[in-house]
C-alpha cells in the first residue's frame, strides 16, 4: 500500500476540509467530482464543478470530472435501495461513484479512498449500518476513509500499516456543521459558498417532473433531463406535455432545447412566455397551449396572437386565443 489516494471532492465544505487533513498527512492524492443535470449548488452561478475545480487548485491537487450519464439515469429510475424524500437514490447514488472511482485506482496507482462523509449527517446515506453496506457492495471494505469522522469506525488499511496517522483524525458526527466552520478556521479555509452540497432530486417538484418522465417517456435523452429543471410543467394529456417558460433566459433555453418533432408556440405582439409542447398536437391542444400562455402574460389585449414555430425554426400558421384564469390548469401542472 502507497501514500496515493483518490479523494472524492464535491466542492462542499466537508470533502475540501478531509482532502486539506489528508495533504496535511503528506497523502497524494487525486480529486474526483461527479456532476448531473441534477446539481443544485451554484454558489455565485458558478456551479459545483466550478467550485470543485477551484477548490482544487487552491489546494493544488489535479482534479478528474465525471459527469453522471445516463446509465446512472437508469439506476434513478429503479434504485435497488429506494429513494429518500423525493427520488433521491442517496444510498445506490454513492455505491454509483465508489464503483467509478474503484475502477480508476489501478490507472492511478491509488491504494485508498477518501470521502468527507459525516457520520449521522445525512438521513439516508451516512448512517453506520448504511455506511457500510455502500462500503461492500462498493468492493471498497476497508478501503474508504473518512478523516473527519473516522474515530467512530475500526481503523482503515492505510490507518493500521501507519500510512495516515490516526491520532489526526476526527470524530466528527451528527447534523450540526459548527464542528466544520471551527475546522475550516484552523485550517485557513473560508471561501465555502456551498458547505452541504445540493442536488434537485430532493426537490419535490423536480421529483414530481422526474416520475412523470419515467411514467410517459420513451427513450428520453440528457436533453429530456435538462428541461425538467426549467420553467413551469403541465401534463395536458398522458401523449402530451407542454413547458412554459418563467424568465426570458427560459425562453431562449427551451428554443435552444426543441428536438425534432417538437413545437413552440410564443406569444405574438405580446409579453408572455415561450411554450414548448413535447408529444401529439390537434387544434383543441394548440388553442389550450395558446390560452396557456395567454394566462401567464401581463399584457391585457381583446385577443392574444400566437405563432408556431416547428423544430427547424420554421413559423407555421398562427391562431388567436382569449385569456382564461391560471387556475384553469392547475391541475394539470407537474409539482
Amino acid at each position: 500500500m502507497n501514500r496515493k489516494a483518490i479523494a472524492l471532492l464535491s466542492g462542499g465544505l466537508d470533502s475540501t476540509l478531509a482532502v486539506k487533513m489528508m495533504l496535511d498527512q503528506g497523502v497524494e492524492m487525486l480529486a474526483v467530482h461527479f456532476t448531473s443535470v441534477f446539481c443544485n449548488c451554484t454558489p455565485k452561478k458558478a456551479g459545483c464543478k466550478m467550485q470543485a475545480r477551484k477548490v482544487a487548485e487552491e489546494l493544488d491537487v489535479p482534479i478528474h470530472v465525471i459527469h453522471k450519464g445516463m446509465d446512472y439515469i437508469r439506476m434513478v429510475e429503479h434504485p435497488p435501495h429506494g429513494y429518500g424524500s423525493a427520488m433521491n437514490p442517496c444510498v445506490d447514488c454513492r455505491i454509483y461513484m465508489l464503483r467509478k472511482v474503484r475502477e480508476m485506482m489501478p490507472r492511478w496507482e491509488a491504494s485508498f479512498i477518501i470521502t468527507g462523509e459525516v457520520l449521522g449527517q445525512r438521513p439516508m446515506s451516512q448512517h453506520r449500518h448504511t455506511l457500510k453496506l455502500i462500503e461492500k457492495e462498493s468492493g471498497l471494505q476497508d478501503l474508504i476513509l473518512r478523516p473527519l469522522s473516522a474515530q467512530h469506525f475500526e481503523p482503515t488499511m492505510p490507518e493500521r500499516e501507519g500510512i495516515i496517522d490516526r491520532e489526526r483524525l476526527l470524530a466528527f458526527s451528527g447534523r450540526s456543521r459548527k464542528p466544520q466552520f471551527e475546522l475550516a478556521e484552523q485550517l485557513g479555509i473560508r471561501d465555502y459558498p456551498c458547505p452541504a452540497g445540493g442536488c434537485l432530486l430532493t426537490d419535490k417538484v423536480i421529483a414530481a417532473r422526474l416520475r412523470d418522465l419515467f411514467a410517459h417517456g420513451r427513450d428520453y435523452t440528457q436533453t429530456d433531463l435538462l428541461l425538467l429543471t426549467i420553467g413551469r410543467h403541465y401534463r395536458l394529456r398522458p401523449d402530451l406535455k407542454v413547458v412554459l417558460g418563467r424568465l426570458q433566459k427560459e425562453n431562449e433555453q427551451l428554443r435552444n432545447l426543441v428536438k425534432a418533432g417538437q413545437v413552440l408556440f410564443q406569444p405574438q405582439d405580446f409579453r408572455g412566455p415561450t411554450a414548448l409542447a413535447v408529444g401529439v398536437l390537434d387544434d383543441a391542444t394548440e388553442r389550450a397551449i395558446g390560452e396557456l400562455i395567454a394566462a401567464h402574460c401581463q399584457d391585457e389585449c381583446s385577443e392574444y396572437a400566437i405563432r408556431k414555430v416547428d423544430d427547424r425554426g420554421r413559423q407555421t400558421a398562427g391562431f388567436t386565443v382569449s385569456k382564461r384564469p391560471r387556475e384553469t390548469w392547475e391541475q394539470c401542472r407537474l409539482g
